[in-house]
């Protein structure tokens, strides 16, 4: 899994044991990212549907949710793989711009990337294989790159993975069965069908995940795009407003997460928040409450690594000193009390470092 920003790792068996407690056999992953907490829902039985609006978050639904392990030949993967990992390095589009032009990674796997890219482009492109190539492909680059974990910029030095060669791995794929689906939360939430469990996991402030995970998002469309900035990030980020999320904007932020809860049919309903996000947890709570008893879990974190470095600004220049190194992050339940109730427990025997506020 690659290095991501609002990871919930460490809620993953918390929202593994929910899931098993309330017996869901379908669930909803609306802002799926790197499909770890939709993964985590298939991995006890359901059948899944991971949303989100990044092209590379849809590969990755593609990849891990849509397909079932068991239509795989996996000797057949692992042979097309290999083949695709043996190839010569050829200097392209991620060799000038993302290792010259900027430094994400060294050119003699820049230029890897661009040749296995543009096999995966020729050879593959449509077909079942390809979300599964481009994901085994992105994390590999994900553990040669030389970023503090998000494409914002790189380091001034160079991360001692960077010197590693570039390496692709079978992906851990998962039987059972999903749905992955390209498009944004507001408009898709009332176009979904009822299920046992709809999770939501909203971005909490003015950072899009399409920017800081660009390289990512160009190696999935490989479109070559015009650039801006060090960081050589894409300029339909800058220019197109159809890449700007309501939920990265303050202001709107409130009223589309609010009308999402309302329009999802579910049984349980799971919201993860965070105490630096533009929503108060009681007025959150409030909101849930609409659909049933609510209770409310909190964990104490570490912040992100980016958050604890310090502030830079765009030429590198360390220009600020973080503020705090810990938030609290909140699990939100609503729906029937007694599923509620069963939910809850569930957590307090998962994951240690809780604490519970009564609903």
């Amino acid at each position: 899994m690659i290095k991501y920003l609002g990871s919930k790792r460490r809620l993953v068996p918390a929202l593994s044991a929910i899931a098993d407690a309330a017996g869901v056999r379908s669930a909803v992953d609306l802002f799926t990212g790197t499909t770890r907490v939709a993964q985590a829902f298939k991995s006890v039985g359901a059948h899944v549907t991971a949303v989100d609006t990044a092209r590379y978050a849809h590969t990755f639904a593609r990849c891990y949710i849509e397909t079932d392990a068991r239509s795989v030949d996996t000797a057949a993967l692992a042979s097309v793989l290999a083949g695709l990992d043996a190839l010569p390095g050829r200097a392209g589009y991620v060799t000038d711009v993302f290792c010259q032009q900027s430094r994400f990674f060294q050119p003699e796997n820049g230029a890897r990337i661009d040749a296995i890219r543009d096999a995966i482009a020729r050879d593959w492109a449509g077909s079942d294989l390809e979300p599964i190539l481009l994901t085994s492909l992105i994390e590999a680059a994900d553990r040669v790159d030389s970023t503090t974990g998000v494409q914002m910029a790189y380091v001034k030095q160079w991360a001692d993975r960077a010197q590693q060669p570039l390496r692709l791995r079978v992906p851990e794929l998962l039987a059972g069965h999903g749905v992955a689906l390209f498009g944004d939360a507001v408009a898709i939430a009332p176009t979904l069908p009822a299920v046992d469990l709809a999770y939501l996991d909203p971005p909490y402030n003015q950072h899009r995940y399409t920017a800081n995970y660009h390289v990512w998002e160009t190696l999935v469309a490989w479109d070559a795009p015009e650039h801006y900035g060090v960081a050589c990030k894409r300029t339909d980020l800058r220019d197109d407003p159809t890449t700007r999320s309501v939920f990265n904007a303050k202001r709107e932020m409130p009223a589309a997460l609010k009308g999402v809860i309302e329009s999802l049919d579910a049984r349980l309903l799971v919201v993860s928040f965070s105490n630096e996000g533009w929503v108060d947890i009681e007025e959150l709570r409030q909101w849930c409450a609409t659909r049933g008893h609510v209770e409310i879990i909190a964990f104490d974190s570490k912040r992100y690594v980016g958050a604890q470095i310090g502030v830079y600004n765009p030429q590198g220049e360390r220009v600020g000193e973080p503020t705090h190194m810990r938030n609290t992050e909140y699990l939100v339940l609503s729906g029937d009390r007694r599923l509620v109730d069963r939910s809850a427990s569930a957590i307090a025997t998962s994951a240690a470092g809780t604490t519970h506020i009564a609903g």
